[in-house]
Formats: structure tokens, sequence, C-alpha cells
């Protein structure tokens, strides 16, 4: 039998599941790579929030910023890619689902991969911009920090096995508190759903040389989300961001581990408030309440 842990058997995610339906838009011509995507709260927005995961995590792990944010009357959209081997054929297809869903500008919350995902699609982007601005959670600049880039040519034919116990390394962390045992329970649930070449193909997305030109995404308003206590990245990583983003907010929690959304959620909530707060009254505000 599957092994399910606490948080997907929790009140709160199984309301999730029931309240918000599972969508798999189709925009590319092979019609097996479908999008999975969890869009709450007004349709009428058209500039939302959308949330893109890490490379172990699938849409629904931001179940309480859906839930959360969707109940003050934000719209708050979760996209999980396909399968896609290359940053370029990811950020041409997210393209290509904003256009399918007619948002024209949209505001991004990734974490980890997903931040680095959305730096460079607003990067790619430069001359034509689709996001208005960026809050980035426990993420990174250049793929050369995790000292795979030779090696990951290779990561689609290694075994799913191999590439499981890759990200599940990162995972451990010496002193944990429950929330952050459950937030890494939930996501070894996620990671253990993945296919070898979903893993495969985020592995090499997230591993293989690639980095963000800041001079091409530092002009937007930026958040910087991050925990300090043991995670998957090191110290000299979070002060390359801090570097390439001089005048972004930092939004700093005590703890929360790898995955602050699950294990931190109302702290991380308030912080994705405050940083879509500037944008009330304007047309790029994420909740009806807060329009012009």
């Amino acid at each position: 039998m599957p092994y399910t842990s606490e948080l997907s058997q929790s009140r709160e995610y199984q309301s999730f599941r029931s309240s918000v339906p599972l969508r798999k838009i189709v925009i590319d011509i092979d019609s097996s790579k479908g999008w999975k995507v969890y869009d709450s709260g007004p349709k009428t927005i058209k500039c939302p929030v959308i949330c893109l995961p890490p490379v172990s995590g699938s849409a629904d792990i931001f179940f309480k910023q859906i839930l959360g944010l969707a109940a003050k009357g934000y719209r708050v959209i979760s996209a999980e890619a396909p399968v896609y081997w290359s940053v370029k054929e990811w950020c041409d297809g997210f393209k290509k689902l904003l256009d399918y869903m007619e948002l024209d500008r949209v505001h991004l919350f990734g974490a980890s991969l997903g931040g680095f995902l959305a730096q460079k699609f607003v990067e790619l982007n430069f001359h034509c911009p689709r996001v208005t601005s960026l809050v980035l959670c426990n993420t990174f600049t250049d793929t050369s920090v995790f000292n795979f880039n030779e090696s990951a040519a290779l990561f689609w034919i290694l075994p799913s096995l191999v590439l499981k116990k890759m990200v599940m390394g990162n995972f451990l962390t010496q002193k944990v508190d429950g929330e952050i045992v459950d937030a890494i329970d939930f996501m070894v649930e996620r990671l253990e759903s993945l296919t070898q070449s979903e893993l495969a193909s985020r592995l090499t997305m997230n591993c293989i040389n690639c980095y963000v030109q800041p001079h091409k995404v530092s002009h937007l308003p930026i958040t910087i989300v991050d925990v300090f206590d043991d995670y998957a990245l090191s110290s000299v990583v979070r002060e390359e961001m801090y570097k390439c983003y001089p005048n972004a907010k930092l939004a700093h929690l005590k703890s929360g581990g790898n995955f602050p959304y699950l294990s931190r959620s109302p702290e991380v909530n308030l912080h994705l408030q405050i940083h879509l707060r500037q944008f009330e009254g304007t047309e790029y505000s994420v909740s009806e309440r807060n329009k012009s």
C-alpha cells in the first residue's frame, strides 16, 4: 500500500481537493502533455498570483496558499508543468498557458526550481513583459550551485529510484518540529507520485548549466522569502540572491525548512499579502475587494 502523509489526510487538504477542481490544460502539439492547474478565486481577476513548485512538488503543494488567500478574495493559481527538458521549452510552454487562460499579466510565487523558472521567464520575455511582480522562496539564480552541470545531461537515462534518492538527500534536516516533519512527509509522498521522465526533466532544468541575468529582472517589485534554519541551499546562495536584487524586500522566517509554504503557511501567506498590497486599487490587483 502507498504511504499516506498526515497532511494529505487532513481536513484542510480534503476540503481543498473537494472544492478546487484539478484541470489538465493541453497547449502543446503533443496531447499527452498537459499542465495541471488549480485555479481558485474570482475569474474576473486578470492578474492573479501563480504558484510554481520545486523539483519534487506537484500543483497541490500550495493548497494552503490557495485556500488561505482565496478566502480573502484573491485569485490564486497553482501550475505544474508537463515534461519539458529545457528552461526555454518550459518558458515557451508557460507563455502558451497564460495565453490559453487569457492572462496578460501575472504575479509569480516560485519555490526553489519554480523561483528560478519564474526569473528566467521574466528574463526571456523582457521585451514583452508578462510578469508584474515576483515572490521568490528558497530559490537561486545560478544552477552551478548544485554541482551537477556535467552529469545533468544524463539524468534522462537514470532510474527513478536514483533520481528520487538525489532529491531526498536535500529533505533531511537535523532540528525539525512537527510542522516541518509533516511538510517533508507530504513532499516525499508527492515525489513518489512522479514518473521517471517528470523527475528527470525537472532535475535536468534544475542542474544543467544556466543562470539568470538579474538586470532583466530586477526592475520588478520582488520579495525574497527566506528561512534561517537548515534547508537545501547554502547561505552563499542566499547572499547571491540579495546581491542580484538589492532593492528586493526581504521576508525572513526564523524557521520553516525547505517547504515553508506548507510548514509556516500563515507567515508565508501574510508575506504574500503584504507584497500584493502595493497593487491594490490598480489593474494589477489580485483581489476583487481591492480593485479600482
